[in-house]
């Protein structure tokens, strides 16, 4: 059913819902857009409300050929929304879903795509604090380009700012998608260009290897591993990129790379790249695996599975709980440094069982039982070398093994 937002636009179809509200195909004075309306409860609080117009200015000067450019900001009553073009055609998140990861060309081409829009942002003082593939979408009507990717843009400038308001988020609260966090934020500093430098290669990691470096299990795991866990290396790729990975996955922020310098050094990536296929990388189990010595608790009956993100396009899927804003609990100094215990989501070679995973359990129990037998075997072979020699000891004495009893 359709509904008028504001005096210049009308929302007629849902694409897709959100946990900051719901993403409409609308209509507005120069043609189809797309509408993101911010929920009742968000729309009532008037300290967000002024917050949402202190923005407008820095948000519709956003523009660049690989943002998706905010036209417009409602404030109307109980109407809260973000008016933005419409882009033709999907999200990153939907396309590595139907293709678990992509080759490597494709994979640079979207992410240095992606590295221009943040450098543009930056330069204009705005940090985006969101970049995760559900809010990079793939323009299906523009030129194809290295990898035959299609050009990419990134949306959903300033909706992380705004929901992110003091009386919202505690001290002892963050705001973020956890598999995406950078370290600082994890650690309470506050969010600078440098997040999303962070954020960015992380989706890189998992546009190559198809599971992001440091996710799986319980959002506090998650969180901290970003602190104190290093990234695994992806075996296949070149020294180069994966040293650029590295730097850009620094735990120090000053250590990262700017994004124009990010945009740069992955285009002179990108020959070296042509041709080569997707890695060959098993993907790790969907959630931690509990303790060998716990009880294993009831098996599952569906696998855990990523759903599709609320885009700006006709068709999306809803959305998932990799959303913009869920709040979490910062973890305290004494578990940051307690270490993930073995959880972290390793790559390995196909067929390998993850260490902590019911196959690697099964494994190690094999290999208790076999040195078990094989221990009892080496006893029985003492104890029967210990017999023999016994044996040998008692014939070098005299044995008259005819004799009859005298009468």
């Amino acid at each position: 059913m359709a509904r008028k937002i504001g005096s210049r636009y009308t929302a007629n179809q849902i694409l897709g819902r959100g946990s900051a509200g719901t993403v409409w195909l609308g209509e507005g004075p120069d043609g189809p857009v797309a509408i993101k309306l911010l929920r009742e409860d968000l729309a009532s609080d008037q300290e967000l409300v002024g917050r949402f117009v202190q923005e407008r200015t820095a948000l519709l000067g956003l523009e660049h050929p690989r943002i998706v450019t905010v036209r417009d900001l409602v404030v109307d009553g109980n109407d809260l929304a973000l008016v933005m073009d419409l882009v033709r055609g999907t999200d990153l998140r939907t396309r590595l879903e139907r293709e678990r990861r992509l080759a490597p060309e494709a994979a640079v081409a979207i992410v240095a795509d992606v590295a221009d829009a943040l450098a543009a942002a930056h330069a204009a003082g705005v940090v985006h604090r969101d970049v995760k593939p559900e809010n990079v979408l793939l323009d299906m009507q523009g030129p194809l380009g290295p990898g035959g990717s299609h050009p990419a843009l990134l949306t959903d400038f300033g909706v992380a700012k705004l929901i992110d308001s003091p009386r919202r988020t505690r001290a002892t609260k963050i705001i973020g998608t956890p598999d995406y966090l950078a370290p600082e934020i994890v650690e309470g500093l506050p969010p600078r260009a440098a997040v999303d430098i962070y954020a960015l290669a992380t989706v890189l990691y998992e546009l190559l290897a198809g599971f992001t470096p440091f996710g799986g299990g319980h959002p506090g795991a998650v969180l901290r591993r970003h602190v104190t866990e290093t990234v695994v290396p992806l075996p296949g790729i070149p020294e180069e990129l994966w040293q650029l990975l590295v730097q850009c996955l620094a735990k120090a922020p000053a250590s990262r790379l700017r994004a124009s310098e990010l945009a740069a050094r992955l285009r002179e990536q990108l020959p070296t790249l042509a041709g080569m296929p997707p890695l060959d990388v098993d993907e790790p189990d969907p959630a931690e695996e509990p303790a060998e010595d716990s009880v294993p608790s009831a098996p599952q009956s569906e696998p855990v599975r990523r759903r599709g993100a609320v885009s700006l396009v006709p068709g999306a899927k809803p959305d998932s709980n990799r959303d913009t804003h869920t709040s979490m609990r910062v973890p305290a100094p004494d578990e940051l440094a307690g270490g993930a215990h073995g959880t972290a989501r390793a790559p390995r070679t196909p067929g390998a069982p993850r260490p902590g995973s019911a196959r690697h359990r099964a494994a190690v129990r094999r290999r208790r039982v076999t040195l078990g037998v094989a221990g009892v075997a080496v006893a029985a072979v003492v104890a029967v070398g210990a017999w023999f020699a016994a044996s040998d000891g008692d014939s070098e004495a005299p044995q008259d093994t005819h004799s009859t009893s005298a009468p």
